[in-house]
């Protein structure tokens, strides 16, 4: 009985050891096969995520980016602080607004309907350990929606046929000639800005019957090294002329338009002590008659009419601002010099940026029209022909200019008071505004570096050849 008990525990025992080894061995076997599928498995997936980027057309990786809005505001001189200094915006940055960004040649409703039909994907970055403790980054695609935010790292993908879209700005192919003089507007450049002096007739903007408008020239003749064409951020009249400034990025667009915008908002709002405008824009005028006084603040709401059965509209001064709709408009003028013809040269100051305010302000709240203005001055061009005839004109024909063709068709030699019908003679002949460039630089070596103390750029445009003549005939 006893060696049978032996024999069992014997048995038994012999058969662990043997279960054990098998065991042993039945595991190692299948961590190794598990740790192959593993790798072909990351291999296969490999394969699949290049093969699937190949199908997707990829944006850079997301970065916080300046909160340009805000930044705008605190170089308007408006507001001193911005969110307890952050001035990222990598928390807010929604996908519409990364890839509205990145891709400025696509439309703003393509990119939305790619949003809205579910073609758009997002790539993340995640750093996963495996079993054996070794490190490997995992890419996942995965639907994203407009309002999404960023992350940091996150790559947006659109698809392949976007490559494929026509450019929807229209290329102008100019000659030698006209390439030139599109260059000779140039007056500064720096990474953030491009500042040009616009010659009078030439619109700044396109639109119906215009074949040629100095924003698309600007894209295609004055981008040089930059990857986006540059930006209108305010405007001027076609007839007038003088200093325009374009931002070159979306950043540097976005934040003058809060710059301007602030400006406007302030001076609506009382505010509008010198010292605190870090805008600054002087026009000259040459005016039929004179002001009354020969410097003040003018201060007179506008609003808009239709007229021609609604064929036009115009800017007119709102007498009652509970019946019509209007805005608060500011002017500071005085006047630069008087003439015994009954002109008068001033400089106006705009505290506000409202349509043809300058014009309007000067024909019906001082009573004295712009020359060349025949929308708000048509009145006093009537007796034109009378209000000037002396032997001025004699004497000074002699010594007038040749006068040629310029590029676009532009007239630039006549339009001079010794005309008949004279040009507009509205120029921007002086603007100062905060360094952009410079305060972008700061931000990217520390994000809360002072900006109050940021140095200005200013910019002067010459006169205009029409009135830079009318001036020479004035002043003989």
């Amino acid at each position: 009985m006893a060696v049978a008990v032996l024999r069992r525990r014997f048995f038994l025992q012999s058969r662990r050891e043997t279960t054990g080894k098998v065991g042993d061995m039945f595991c190692i076997s299948a961590l190794d096969q598990q740790r192959s599928c593993f790798a072909t498995s990351n291999d296969a997936v490999s394969e699949a995520h290049k093969s699937k980027k190949g199908k997707w057309f990829t944006l850079p990786p997301f970065t916080p980016v300046v909160d340009a809005s805000s930044l705008g505001k605190v170089l308007s001189g408006h507001r001193t602080d911005l969110n307890g200094g952050n001035t990222t915006a990598g928390a807010s940055t929604t996908a519409l607004k990364w890839v509205v960004r990145c891709c400025p040649q696509l439309p703003r409703s393509l990119v939305q309907k790619l949003f809205r039909l579910r073609q758009v994907r997002r790539e993340s970055s995640n750093m996963i350990t495996s079993d054996i403790g070794v490190q490997n980054q995992e890419h996942r695609l995965k639907r994203v929606a407009a309002k999404d935010l960023m992350n940091l790292g996150d790559r947006i993908l659109l698809p392949i046929t976007v490559e494929e879209l026509p450019s929807e700005k229209h290329e102008y192919h100019c000659n030698d000639e006209e390439i030139k003089f599109v260059h000779n507007l140039e007056l500064y450049k720096d990474p953030a800005i491009i500042v040009v002096n616009k010659p009078p007739g030439l619109p700044v903007q396109g639109g119906i019957g215009i074949k040629r408008s100095l924003d698309e020239l600007a894209a295609t003749y004055l981008r040089y090294d930059c990857s986006e064409p540059p930006r209108l951020v305010h405007r001027l009249d076609r007839d007038s002329s003088g200093i325009l400034i374009m931002g070159r990025t979306q950043t540097s667009a976005t934040i003058l338009h809060s710059i301007f915008r602030e400006k406007t908002f302030g001076a609506s709002n009382n505010d509008i002590d010198t010292k605190k405008r870090m805008l600054q824009r002087r026009y000259w005028a040459l005016v039929i008659g004179s002001p009354r006084r020969p410097r003040g603040l003018i201060s007179a709401p506008l609003g808009k009419v239709v007229v021609d059965d609604g064929k036009s509209e115009r800017i007119t001064i709102v007498d009652n601002v509970q019946t019509m709709s209007s805005q608060r408009a500011i002017t500071d003028y005085r006047v630069i010099k008087s003439s015994c013809h009954g002109y008068t040269w001033l400089e106006l100051s705009p505290l506000t940026g409202r349509k043809h305010q300058l014009r309007v302000h000067c024909a019906e709240v001082l009573g004295t029209p712009i020359v060349g203005d025949y929308k708000y001055g048509w009145q006093a061009h009537r007796k034109w022909k009378q209000l000037f005839q002396s032997n001025i004109e004699k004497n000074l024909d002699e010594n007038l200019p040749n006068r040629k063709t310029h590029p676009f068709g532009l007239d630039l030699e006549s339009g001079s008071i010794l005309d008949k019908q004279p040009h507009l003679h509205l120029h921007c002949k002086q603007m100062v505004l905060p360094n952009i460039s410079l305060a972008l630089q700061n931000l990217q070596v520390s994000a809360e570096c002072d900006l109050s103390e940021l140095e200005s750029l200013e910019f002067v445009a010459p006169l205009p050849s029409h009135m830079q003549r009318s001036w020479d005939i004035l002043n003989s």
